[in-house]
């Protein structure tokens, strides 16, 4: 079929044809910059905030003493 072969070719040398436009040029910079940067910034908030090591029910994942009700 003429037309997927025309398809495959396009496909194949695409990059041949590539230009950074606004949109490509918004593209790479969410992909590069803005999602690891989101990532690493609530990754470092987070950091040793909890600590599950060793808790039993009922206990508090934070840093934090909650004092019990009685």
């Amino acid at each position: 079929d003429p037309a997927i072969e025309r398809w495959n070719h396009m496909r194949e040398a695409a990059y041949k044809h590539f230009r950074f436009t606004p949109r490509s040029t918004w593209i790479v910079f969410c992909g590069l910059v803005l999602v690891p940067g989101t990532v690493y910034y609530l990754n470092s908030s987070s950091d040793m905030k909890y600590s599950w090591d060793g808790k039993r029910r009922g206990e508090s994942l934070t840093g934090i003493q909650v004092q019990a009700q009685r």
